[in-house]
């Protein structure tokens, strides 16, 4: 008898940030879901955000998602696109958060009937991917900032990125300028712009931080903006970044065409689970592009292991289910100074402590 998906349940937490982001980001949020195969295989997935969106995701998962993989495929290709060919009129956002619950579901089944982990499943290529320390660090003072670096080198971090986009640009050149001096000439540096800047700010930019050898720029423009990306690539000498705002496999190859970015940073969550995210990584192959998955490095870190070329993960303050105090024990993906490493059990090895989580939405 062919197995089928016979029930997906969900609920939605609220983890609060030991160390807030800023005055109105002070938590995140989970959206953690368990798929039920027809044969009694259960698969546990999830979907996050930040700050908007927690409660439609959910709901979206509960009204939509769920009722169409139900009597569906549980091959999680198969069952994304099924759910993908009824959904896509809704758009990417809200729509593949939602997906991706399900899908990394539907992984964590396969995983754990294989008796394979996620990484050994889809296909380790290394068993160790390089991180970098990450901080949402705007709002901090110059001498906050520069204690902040201090800390990651004193953990061994050798690979620091940090946000620019302050209003008058002479402040961002003086806090790269800070935070160069604490790396020395060795360490890499990276900015993250978070699309504060339109192409003739973007290009004043680059040319002036340009002198502190970086690594590469993040996010300068707004995310979809895909032809302004390539002419401001085409004009600086600072590699850019691109990908955690965008939601689809379209996308993604659209800025791959165009010829925009050096690094693509897609969010595992954002553009639909662990297939799309795949799907993404095979298409950047073509171009020659490296994928550096963005944040959530409890998951990404495992996909970054199995990645056709290097990449990198982002280890960020308080940016961790582990570090979130959300997981129920170990998962197996551990971040060690300046790497990460995964030995998971079965499965991607996430177990959340949902009874002591705070629940939103019911």
């Amino acid at each position: 008898m062919t197995t089928y998906v016979a029930a997906v349940t969900s609920r939605g937490y609220r983890l609060e940030m030991p160390v807030p982001w800023g005055q109105d980001v002070t938590s995140q949020y989970l959206i953690a879901s368990t798929v039920e195969a027809s044969d009694g295989q259960l698969g546990h997935g999830f979907s996050w955000t930040v700050r908007a969106g927690a409660e439609a995701v959910l709901a979206m998962v509960e009204a939509d998602c769920g009722p169409i993989a139900a009597g569906g495929p549980v091959a999680p290709m198969a069952a994304w696109d099924r759910m993908w060919w009824r959904l896509r009129e809704a758009g990417g956002g809200v729509t593949t958060l939602a997906m991706a619950a399900v899908d990394i579901a539907l992984w964590d089944m396969q995983a754990k009937a294989a008796g394979q982990s996620l990484v050994e499943l889809i296909g380790r290529q290394r068993d160790e991917v390089p991180v970098y320390a990450s901080g949402v660090n705007r709002h901090l003072a110059l001498d906050e900032l520069v204690e902040q670096v201090e800390r990651w080198v004193e953990a061994g971090h050798t690979r620091v990125k940090i946000k620019v986009g302050q209003p008058n640009l002479d402040e961002d050149v003086e806090r790269v300028a800070a935070v160069r001096r604490v790396l020395g000439p060795s360490r890499l540096l990276m900015l993250d712009a978070n699309q504060l800047w339109d192409l003739p700010t973007a290009r004043r930019a680059a040319g002036k931080l340009a002198a502190f050898d970086i690594f590469w720029l993040e996010e300068p423009l707004p995310a979809e903006d895909t032809q302004s990306y390539a002419r401001l690539r085409a004009a600086i000498s600072i590699p850019l970044a691109a990908g955690e705002s965008l939601y689809t496999e379209a996308q993604f190859r659209d800025f791959l065409i165009a010829g925009a970015v050096d690094y693509l940073q897609p969010n595992v969550c954002r553009v639909g689970g662990i297939t799309p995210f795949l799907r993404i990584a095979r298409l950047a192959r073509m171009f020659d592009v490296p994928l550096m998955p963005h944040l959530l490095p409890d998951i990404s870190g495992q996909l970054a292991m199995c990645l056709p070329l290097p990449a990198m993960v982002e280890d960020i303050d308080t940016g961790s289910f582990a570090a979130l105090g959300a997981l129920a024990r170990p998962s197996g993906v551990l971040v060690t100074g300046d790497s990460l490493q995964a030995q998971t059990p079965p499965g991607h090895g996430l177990e959340f402590a949902t009874g002591d989580l705070a629940e939103f939405g019911r």
